[in-house]
């Protein structure tokens, strides 16, 4: 056996060469896609919030005239209901949060969706996120992660109001928002996101699927120790098969590609800090919750514990996704937004 395999014909030597050489070239182009869809992600996420700047108030008007030239699509009627139905809503601003390792590109497909029916999104990178430079290693507080968002509203003018939409840890965010800027939120949405009762931490809410807090911070091989491996861990980050069987078991394989080439590590320090959220505040903000079923990061279990604990104004569930909506189930979540931002 040895010798045919030393004795191979010059044929078959050129054969596997060739077959080399495909297979070189099939790892080169797609290397090649997924450079590209990172640069897609990054230029979505920078043109969002350039139109943020320069539509403001005309985006209405300026989504109207687009949804005018589709006559023919056979879905215009249903749009236009629900653009006549949202014609009388005072406040269309929504704003997106993206959770842990997420960035504003997450969000490209809900942008759009919302954008067709006259409403008013804007995706927020939270610092050391998307194409937010900032060093991850350096994010250390709540305050700091939110800053993005906590700058946002105050640069609110007095009588706006906008309505967030938090995803995963990203709802910590939403509910420090609402402890400090009640007045300036109409409603706040928590996408399978950790919504947290007075004294609690963001990562208490994944305790149960990942383990204590502890526990993790001892044993976890996804830390990230950015001062040093004698210095406490600073950010964690899931490799990438672990990560596609969390977040993204039913998400297009598209999307899971521009995920895995776009996705940074997530600051520890928010998420390990306990909020202090008082009823004068954060208790009087509106809020909603969307279960996500298929949900193997936050399991549909540990959502349907975190309303009991912590009673929204309304719960509404999403069939078949896994924890990112926005990709598994746009249609699902577009529609729940919708159905949200018209209660009175």
């Amino acid at each position: 056996m040895g010798n045919s395999f030393i004795c191979r014909k010059k044929k078959d030597t050129k054969d596997n060469g060739s077959r080399s050489k495909r297979v070189g070239r099939s790892q080169r182009k797609m290397l090649a896609e997924e450079e590209f869809l990172h640069r897609q992600a990054l230029s979505m996420a920078l043109h969002q919030h350039q139109l943020s700047q320069r539509f403001d108030g005309s985006m209405s008007r300026r989504i109207g005239t687009t949804s005018s030239r589709r006559h023919s699509d056979p879905l215009a009627n249903n749009e236009k209901k629900v653009l006549e139905s949202l014609e009388n809503v005072k406040f269309k601003r929504i704003i997106l949060i993206h959770g842990e390792g997420f960035g504003a590109w997450c969000w490209y497909k809900t942008i759009a969706q919302l954008e067709e029916v006259g409403l008013q999104p804007t995706a927020l990178d939270l610092t050391g996120s998307g194409i937010d430079l900032t060093d991850t290693n350096t994010v250390t507080t709540l305050a700091e992660y939110s800053k993005p968002l906590i700058q946002y509203l105050e640069n609110l003018p007095e009588d706006e109001k906008v309505i967030l939409v938090g995803h995963s840890s990203g709802g910590a965010c939403l509910s420090y928002a609402l402890e400090h800027f009640p007045e300036k939120i109409s409603k706040a949405i928590f996408l399978c996101a950790t919504m947290v009762s007075n004294g609690q931490r963001p990562f208490d809410v994944f305790a149960e699927e990942l383990g204590s807090a502890e526990r993790f911070m001892q044993e976890s091989q996804f830390l990230i120790h950015g001062n040093g491996k004698d210095k406490p861990p600073t950010g964690f980050m899931f490799e990438n098969q672990l990560m596609k069987g969390l977040y993204f078991n039913q998400s297009p394989t598209k999307d899971v590609a521009l995920a895995m080439v776009s996705m940074r590590p997530t600051p520890l320090g928010p998420i390990m800090e306990k909020l202090s959220l008082s009823p004068e505040k954060y208790g009087t903000g509106r809020r909603f919750y969307i279960q996500t079923l298929d949900d193997r990061a936050l399991s549909p279990d540990v959502q349907e514990k975190l309303v009991r604990e912590n009673p929204p104004a309304g719960v509404f569930k999403i069939k078949g996704s896994d924890h990112c909506p926005f990709f598994s189930k746009p249609q699902s979540l577009h529609k729940i937004l919708v159905e949200i931002v018209q209660i009175p």
